[in-house]
């Protein structure tokens, strides 16, 4: 059976693959393995849950907060609030467990669950599968007075999150206009709320959830809506939100996009410059585009490749001591305030730069020159047998001779279905397309079924 945990938590279509028995299960799972773990430290654990906008998140937050409360953790439900936002209460109010019930930037009939352990991490890969094993075993409960409680705390939790992400950008946005798109998530009230108490002046779009349209045709994974108002509110940048907030894209006053890696880019030059760019180093997955590292080794910035996934990410950030990371989606990771991406701390700190330095994002984006991409899936195929294949992998090795210095081949096997995702990248836009197509083509007759 396919392990239940991804990479960002348990995921799927609500009420079916992730069901109000599944959550409540999952709820006294985890609080039973960190208990017997000394994760607990022999104190009354307390565990914090918050949601994104969608209808489901209701009843699988009541389902979790349940089976915690059954095993004894004293549960603090917070409402609606980005995941971001709950890892940071987990680290800051000396609970022992963060929940959240979001599915992100997917679209609205899925749900997920995902975990952080005290500090506002995620969960080992070790202490998940030690969950899931624990899936309907039998032990003994507590009953009594030693039953958990279950309260609501959702200001307070607002109010907190906030005060935090204003004080971490530490610059008067004063005089910057601001398009918002909040994809009608768990940003709508929160993010809007902290542009604005930073200084800025904000238009906001789809900050009107109402259970069903999360993430529908807006937010990050659609921002040509939030290109179009940038450009018309005459706006300075806009930024884009996923449904839980945890990534954030960004337009110029032109409504260009501008993408994970150009603000990592950004971003890195700019604490290379203050001294807070700890090792001189930038940790991204190998999704990035090669123009990021070629801007990076320019700018005296090394660069650490990981899988794909902002869990590998913050491993390798963790390991090596390193303050920035991301993924080229908008997953931006600022470990100096925040112990996972946080598209609110993105947004803020791209505004902060752009008054800092008074010279508008278009500008500070090009920093990076994205070469063209493409990315092609060949279905049907033995993706065991990628990285195996003599002819295939000479057939990459000479198309990598052909593109030099400025373009590369990455093959990625799925890690869900029978495919291969063929990624190139070159000077130019035919010349992608042209290496792309023929690999394609090994991997379809090499790896055939």
């Amino acid at each position: 059976m396919p392990r239940l945990f991804g990479t960002d938590g348990v995921r799927g279509l609500a009420n079916r693959d992730v069901s109000a028995e599944l959550a409540l299960d999952l709820g006294a799972a985890a609080a039973h393995v960190l208990a017997t773990s000394g994760q607990f430290d022999g104190h009354r654990p307390r565990a914090v849950i918050g949601r994104d906008t969608r209808l489901s998140g209701e009843f699988l937050g009541s389902a979790i907060a349940a089976g915690l409360a059954s095993a004894g953790v004293d549960v603090i439900q917070v409402g609606v609030l980005p995941t971001p936002g709950v890892a940071y209460l987990t680290s800051s109010m000396d609970v022992d467990l963060g929940v959240v019930i979001s599915a992100s930037h997917n679209p609205m009939p899925d749900n997920g669950i995902k975990f952080f352990a005290r500090g506002g991490r995620k969960l080992d890969d070790a202490v998940e599968d030690a969950i899931e094993a624990r899936l309907g075993a039998q032990w003994e409960r507590p009953v009594g007075a030693q039953v958990g409680s279950i309260g609501e705390d959702a200001r307070a939790a607002d109010r907190a999150y906030v005060d935090h992400l204003v004080s971490a950008v530490g610059v008067d946005l004063a005089g910057l206009r601001i398009a918002v798109d909040c994809a009608n998530g768990a940003a709508s009230a929160v993010g809007p709320l902290a542009l604005r108490e930073a200084g800025a002046d904000v238009v906001v779009i789809n900050a009107s959830p109402d259970g069903r349209n999360i993430n529908d045709a807006c937010g990050s994974t659609h921002p040509e809506q939030l290109q179009a108002v940038t450009v018309a509110s005459g706006a300075d940048l806009g930024v884009a939100f996923d449904g839980d907030a945890d990534r954030c894209l960004a337009v110029d006053h032109t409504g260009a996009l501008v993408d994970g890696d150009q603000i990592m880019g950004l971003l890195a030059v700019a604490m290379k410059e203050e001294g807070t760019l700890a090792n001189d180093t930038l940790v991204v997955t190998v999704m990035s585009n090669l123009g990021l590292l070629l801007a990076m080794r320019d700018a005296g910035i090394a660069t650490v490749q990981t899988a794909v996934g902002d869990r590998y990410v913050l491993e390798a950030m963790r390991a090596g001591g390193h303050t920035l990371g991301g993924e080229q989606s908008g997953h931006i990771i600022n470990s100096a305030h925040a112990s996972t991406g946080d598209g609110l701390l993105s947004a803020l700190l791209i505004g902060a730069q752009v008054v800092r330095t008074g010279r508008p994002l278009a500008d500070l984006a090009s920093v990076v020159h994205r070469l063209p991409q493409v990315l092609v899936n060949v279905p049907g195929v033995d993706k065991s047998r990628t990285a195996s294949d003599e002819a295939l992998l000479d057939a990459v090795a000479g198309a990598e001779r052909e593109l030099g210095e400025t373009g590369r081949v990455l093959l990625r096997p799925s890690g869900t279905e029978p495919l291969v995702r063929v990624m190139v990248e070159a000077a130019s836009q035919d010349q992608a397309d042209d290496v792309a197509r023929r690999l394609a083509g090994v991997v379809k007759d090499r790896l055939a079924l």
